[in-house]
């Protein structure tokens, strides 16, 4: 599967929420996910431009985990990349096999993410913490597909949203890294 998305810093949720409304996006849920990034003992995931995370997702309803494969990005305008996603039922026990196999644990990342659902896409609204606010939009796509007309679509659902700057390829992992560097 072909992960096409793109990111933008946005200046405050209350302004792009009446934005989403406007071009009849629904709001789905608000979930709080909780990812802890592993580097590998063979390649440095951050030289590779690659992750692998395990990610516990809670909503009011639900707690679910997951642990996420991230390969480099394959182009220069988006966040546009592979990834294998894998529910899993105790993240614990994933994190020991990981460890034992001597994968470290890096960091940690925390969001509060309000998801919204416009045609194909999913447009998350994003409190990271450390960050300043952050919306995504997504859509998966099987490999082998053309993901280069996904991101124009993107990029065009931007436009509508009023936003055409502060978008940004780096995760969300890398910008607290930086921030963490600088400090």
């Amino acid at each position: 599967m072909i992960e096409v998305e793109v990111k933008a810093k946005i200046n405050d949720f209350n302004s792009i929420k009446k934005d989403l409304y406007t071009i009849g996006a629904l709001e789905s849920h608000t979930e709080h996910q909780e990812d802890i990034y592993f580097n590998s003992p063979i390649k440095d995931f951050a030289k590779s431009d690659e992750a692998l995370r395990i990610r516990k997702v809670t909503t009011k309803d639900s707690v679910e985990t997951f642990i996420t494969y991230k390969g480099p990005k394959i182009d220069d305008k988006s966040k546009t990349r592979k990834e294998v996603e894998v529910k899993i039922e105790d993240p614990e026990k994933v994190a020991d096999i990981f460890e034992s196999l001597e994968f470290v644990k890096t960091s940690k990342v925390i969001k509060k993410r309000t998801i919204y659902n416009f045609e194909q896409y999913i447009i998350s609204l994003d409190d990271v913490v450390g960050l300043e606010p952050y919306m995504e939009i997504e859509t998966d796509i099987e490999e082998g597909n053309d993901y280069k007309a996904e991101i124009d679509k993107i990029f065009e659902l931007f436009k509508k949203l009023n936003i055409s700057e502060g978008f940004e390829r780096t995760s969300y992992l890398e910008l607290l890294d930086i921030k963490r560097e600088k400090n």
